[in-house]
């Protein structure tokens, strides 16, 4: 998968990196990780207590983008 424009520096994918699985930038949390923690009910508080090198920041722009590109799909979109 190819990282959204909107998320480039958010997000990082490299071969040398769990075998180019995309995670937060400067990180080797995968954002599938995040994705499951937050789609089985936890906070994003909980979320960034349990992988501290994920900043507050990064995993908003995720929750937008992912939020943003969910009413385009459901045609909400404005």
């Amino acid at each position: 998968m190819e990282i959204p424009c909107s998320l480039q520096g958010v997000l990082t994918s490299s071969p040398e990196v769990l075998g180019g699985t995309i995670c937060f930038a400067g990180t080797r949390v995968p954002v599938e990780t995040f994705l499951d923690y937050i789609e089985t009910g936890h906070s994003l508080e909980r979320f960034l207590d349990g992988f501290p090198s994920v900043s507050e920041t990064q995993a908003k722009k995720v929750l937008e983008w992912q939020s943003e590109n969910s009413r385009l799909v459901l045609g909400l979109a404005s």
